[in-house]
Parts: structure tokens; sequence; C-alpha cells
């Protein structure tokens, strides 16, 4: 495994990669890595002769600064977990990879203007700003994105396809701990009391996808009326949306794909996550 800190190295590499005629799979993380990353690194293994992964916490994506410094730095660790799934580990400082102030803006219209994009502005042109410069320098066949950050999913698959982009962007399911808290990065700053209350967010999605008589207005009452039995759990947006568009809809035959996306905090600890309702 070769641990690389800078842009003109990496594609000094993947030059060589690239020239054998490798296919070359990637996936993007903030570090603080678990074992979503690590099924992401997997699939990406299994499916590609050589594995990339990058460790980079991006500072523009952050709409809080207090949030980018308490964010979990971790890198000697995240390097031993590595071991054996990837050849290329790409760690850059943030003056490597921004060396002047970014400038780029982009636009996806509908898309980010709702859930996330709505509670944290700005937040979809951070991701845009380093994906877009990353998979420049990498140049994968194919990168790989969890399903837990969905409206970044979508977002993610509409830039490769406003660039024409040559990257595949392939989904992968959400990893869960026993308890069905989905797997974060984030989860790291929760103590083990608010770890167990966390898991309450997924069971509560899980119950309200059998309420009998199920209608948007039924689902979005089962799952305020049960985090209101928690009160440290407090919910900042829970939105029943089509898949494809992200916008919320009204019934559930208003598309053929629709899906709940949730965000809580817990204590101070902001966590996401989501259900498919069909």
């Amino acid at each position: 495994m070769l641990v690389v800190k800078t842009v003109e190295e990496l594609k000094n590499v993947l030059f060589r990669v690239h020239s054998a005629g490798k296919s070359v799979g990637f996936v993007p993380t903030m570090g603080a890595l678990h074992e979503g990353h690590l099924a992401l690194l997997q699939q990406a293994r299994s499916e590609n002769e050589a594995v990339v992964c990058s460790i980079f916490v991006n500072p523009m994506q952050f709409n809080n600064d207090a949030d980018l410094q308490k964010y979990p730095r971790t890198l000697e660790a995240d390097l031993t977990l590595l071991q054996g799934l990837v050849d290329v580990v790409f760690a850059p400082s943030k003056q490597e990879v921004f060396p002047e102030p970014p400038t780029e803006k982009y636009d996806f219209g509908q898309l980010e203007t709702v859930m996330e994009g709505t509670a944290r502005p700005g937040h979809f042109n951070g991701v845009a700003i380093i994906v877009k410069r990353l998979f420049e320098w990498i140049n994968p066949e194919k990168a790989y994105f969890g399903e837990k950050d969905f409206q970044q999913l979508v977002i993610v698959k509409k830039m490769a396809k406003q660039y024409k982009l040559q990257t595949e962007i392939v989904s992968c399911p959400i990893v869960r701990e026993e308890s069905g808290l989905a797997f974060s990065s984030r989860n790291k700053r929760l103590s083990d009391s608010e770890l167990n209350l966390a898991a309450n967010i997924n069971r509560i999605l899980r119950g309200s996808s059998i309420i009998g008589n199920p209608s948007v207005e039924a689902i979005k009452s089962f799952v305020t009326n049960e985090l209101d039995k928690y009160p440290a759990l407090k919910l900042d947006y829970f939105e029943i949306v089509n898949a494809q568009t992200l916008q919320p809809v009204e019934t559930l035959k208003s598309a053929k794909h629709i899906v709940g996306c949730i965000a809580v905090y817990v204590g101070e600890v902001r966590l996401i996550d989501n259900i498919r309702y069909k």
C-alpha cells in the first residue's frame, strides 16, 4: 500500500497504473474510517484491479467551523484498517488540495434546495469541488458512495452526468451497527448512552414503513411522535421524497421510488439516515 500526499505523486503513480491497462476503483473519504467505508472498499476491490482511497477532511463542505474542528481525525488508525484493501492512499494537506481559495460554483438545481441543502448552505458546492478535483486527478473507472448520504449520492451522479465524466458512480447499501444505527464517522463523538439513544432513529424509520394504511401524512406523524418520546433526540428534518428529484411527494403513488430522509441531533452530534418506502 502506497501512501501519497501530493497531487503530482498521485498523478504519476496512477499514470503508471492506467498505462498498464488496470482498472481503478476509488473511494473518497474524510477518514475516521468504519465498517461502512470498508464495505465500499471491499466492493471496489472485487470490481477493479487497483483501488484508491482518499482521506481528506474537506473544509469546503462544512458550514459550521465548530463542526469542522470537532470532526474526528484518525489517520494512523485509518491506514492500519486500509492494509490489504487499498493500493494507493491519497492523504493530502489542505494546502495541497487548495493552494488557492477555490472559486468553483456548481448548480444542481432543485436537488440542492431541500434537506441538507437547506440545513447546510454551501455544503454540496463544497462536496462537488473536492469530488470533481479528485476525479480529475485519479480518473477512476468507478467511484463508490454509500446510500446513507442519499442526497449527496444523487448530486454526485448529477455532477458526473452534467460534466460528462467517464467515472461510473456506484451506489452501495447502508451498513449498520448491530443496533441498527448507520455507521458514521460522527458516531465516534457519541457516548455509550448516546449511541444507544441514536439506535432509535433507525428503529423509528423501520416502524414507519409498516404502519397500517400508510400515507405521507401518517408516516410523518408516526416519525415525529415517536421521536418526541426521546427529549434528547432533536429532529432537524424528516422528508419523504422522490428518489430521483429529491422533491417532497404528496402521496406514496407520486413516484416509482420514494425515500424517507431524516436528520436528527443526538446531543450536539447531527446524524442522517434514510429508508426506502418503495
